[in-house]
């Protein structure tokens, strides 16, 4: 199956639809009268419904079990139509699409089933996605390429050629993924004063997110957080909770981040780990979600103005 444990798990929904068409309206009159020999259509269809919605990873193998919190199974009559709806919700780091469209599915099979014996005609047809909600597109709700971006690399090491970075372009590749780019990629020391004329520059020249990656350790040479912290006008304590939060799902070391996050006048400055896993980790946890941020901060301006 196809690895997912860097995804976020968020609120996901799907409704699917399969058409069962009947030949004849006595078809259509023996179900809605409860005459089908077999039983009450609606009902056991609807109950194979959502016993398929809950075994589908049983039998798609690509497929990854998931917690289904929600299915809801309709029947609607539309001549000689019947078109199963169903729509199904988790909260989960993958979509719930496939389970949709098998329920849909099995919906509608069990409907032939029942039917055939009365109706030697009965057609499955048309069965799809009709929309899907939740996971990273829904997300990128503001213009990315209006956002001007700069990674600042804090290292001594690397900043004295010693040592590669490697943290700095994994977080530029990661932004990228979101439709960010980084027109300034800059290696620093990680001494206090040095990092806070970077920042008040960079906050003076109009970028909007600017990036820190390393100097974040427990060492007393690691003073990242300490000369951020103090220039920072608008603190946004929930982006590093949710940092850790996703981190500590993969490493109890998460707990040991002391990453810091928020305006320096309308720069956003976020303070990333100097590994190159933690910094991509963050990533994972913050992007495209906190673009968001910035279509916030634009409206807050205008209503100011």
């Amino acid at each position: 199956m196809v690895d997912i444990t860097h995804k976020v798990s968020s609120l996901r929904k799907a409704i699917a639809t399969a058409i069962v068409k009947v030949s004849k309206q006595e078809t259509i009159d023996a179900i809605q009268k409860r005459q089908v020999p077999k039983g009450d259509v609606f009902e056991f269809s609807r109950a194979a419904g959502l016993l398929a919605v809950k075994k589908t990873s049983d039998v798609i193998p690509d497929c990854h079990p998931l917690p289904v919190e929600y299915t809801a199974i309709k029947h609607d009559i539309d001549g000689l139509n019947i078109i199963i709806s169903v729509e199904v919700h988790t909260i989960y780091r993958t979509g719930v699409e496939v389970e949709a469209m098998h329920g849909a599915s099995i919906t509608a099979l069990t409907m032939y089933d029942m039917l055939k014996p009365i109706d030697k005609a009965v057609e499955i047809s048309t069965i799809k996605l009709e929309s899907k909600k939740g996971g990273k597109s829904d997300f990128k709700d503001f213009p990315p390429h209006a956002i001007k971006c700069a990674v600042i690399v804090c290292s001594d090491s690397v900043a004295a050629g010693s040592k590669q970075d490697f943290a700095g372009k994994a977080v530029i590749k990661k932004m990228e993924q979101s439709g960010l780019n980084a027109s300034v990629y800059k290696i620093i020391p990680d001494e206090f004063d040095v990092i806070q004329t970077t920042v008040k520059q960079l906050s003076e020249e109009g970028f909007g997110l600017v990036i820190f990656t390393g100097g974040t350790g427990l060492s007393k040479r690691d003073v990242t957080p300490e000369a951020i912290e103090v220039l920072i006008e608008r603190n946004i304590p929930g982006i590093m909770e949710a940092a850790r939060s996703y981190g500590q799902e993969r490493t109890p070391y998460a707990m040991l981040s002391r990453g810091v996050s928020g305006f320096i006048k309308n720069t956003l400055v976020l303070t990333l780990p100097g590994s190159t896993r933690g910094a991509e980790e963050t990533m994972d946890a913050l992007f495209p979600y906190i673009i968001h941020i910035f279509k916030v901060a634009e409206g807050l301006r205008h209503s100011q103005d």
